[in-house]
């Protein structure tokens, strides 16, 4: 049995023990946690369209495998020690958020790292731009864990946190929030199958699978030709599989041929990927639970980002047709 699935068992009985030490800190946590580990069926189909829906899916299927490998037979070899009662799925799971959600990896002074539960600092929500952004190691002089301010928080000021380089797939998953500002760390993982050879007549194309990450255009400080504020490693793949010769970017007739394409194409790409979304205006948010309202969130979130890719690749489109016009006049 991993240390891992140990501290699980200890959090289900340490919070039914009217003895424990640890009382005082279990009774303030919440009975649910409300992470993307407690989505509803209707909140799950809420996320058609999203590779979220599948990531939650998975984890909530591995957690039931692992529920499932101890329970019942830990009840049934040992039920003065494992009540069932005390081990349902159901306290299985808020085990698991409790650690997901307000555990952190500490590094003691005796050089090893070990995920803890921190009274009041789990308090701390997150932020992309936090007020504590170092932390995490035992002060050998005190014994104890400081967060110092890397930016002035001012009285009666919420004090952020920063939780690591998380996705805002990841923060709905296993925290049950998304962040209120931009977050960089929003990627969307984009695999594009360029056929190569596509110029020989006697020979079929050969596939050629990349993977790249796209993330909102907004970020972007280069929107100028040639740029168009997308990533410009997905751009030099989609040019070379035109021009395997192309070695740079010069305004040539050819060159803005193969621009005009290649904007066209990942248009094409992305708006039907925000169509599979489905229509936003469905969505009611007026009479929908709070998972529907995550989903529905973070669906939009989604859309956003597909939309200023669109939105950047027809700025383009019309950026390459005024140098084109350079070359007709």
């Amino acid at each position: 049995m991993s240390a891992e699935t140990m501290l699980l068992l200890w959090s289900m009985k340490e919070k039914h023990n009217p003895d424990s030490k640890f009382k005082l800190y279990f009774n303030t946590l919440p009975e649910v946690f409300n992470t993307g580990l407690s989505f509803g069926m209707e909140a799950i189909m809420a996320l058609d369209g999203t590779l979220l829906l599948e990531e939650i899916v998975q984890a909530k299927e591995h957690l039931r495998a692992q529920y499932d490998e101890l329970f019942p037979s830990l009840c049934n070899d040992h039920p003065d020690v494992f009540p069932p009662e005390q081990y349902r799925w159901e306290q299985f799971l808020w085990a698991c958020e409790l650690w997901y959600s307000n555990s952190m990896k500490i590094m003691f002074t005796d050089g090893k790292l070990r995920t803890c539960l921190i009274p009041i600092a789990g308090f701390l929500n997150h932020s992309t731009c936090p007020h504590i952004m170092h932390y995490g190691k035992v002060d050998s002089t005190t014994n104890s864990i400081k967060f110092p301010l890397s930016r002035s928080c001012n009285a009666g000021q919420q004090c952020f946190l920063g939780y690591g380089s998380f996705s805002s797939s990841h923060l709905l998953t296993f925290y049950g929030f998304l962040p209120q500002l931009d977050n960089y760390y929003d990627v969307i993982p984009l695999d594009i199958d360029v056929a190569s050879n596509e110029d020989c007549a006697d020979t079929d194309p050969t596939p050629d699978w990349t993977s790249h990450m796209v993330r909102g255009t907004w970020f972007s400080k280069n929107h100028g030709i040639f740029h168009y504020g997308l990533p410009p490693p997905l751009l030099d793949r989609m040019r070379r599989s035109r021009n395997p010769s192309l070695q740079s970017m010069t305004l040539t007739p050819e060159s803005l041929e193969i621009e005009f394409e290649i904007l066209g194409d990942l248009c094409s790409m992305f708006e039907e990927m925000r169509d599979g979304l489905g229509d936003p205006e469905l969505d009611n948010r007026e009479t929908t639970s709070w998972d529907v309202k995550l989903a529905v969130d973070f669906k939009d979130l989604q859309r956003r980002i597909f939309s200023s890719i669109v939105a950047s690749c027809e700025a383009g489109c019309e950026l390459v047709e005024c140098e084109m016009q350079r070359y007709t006049l």
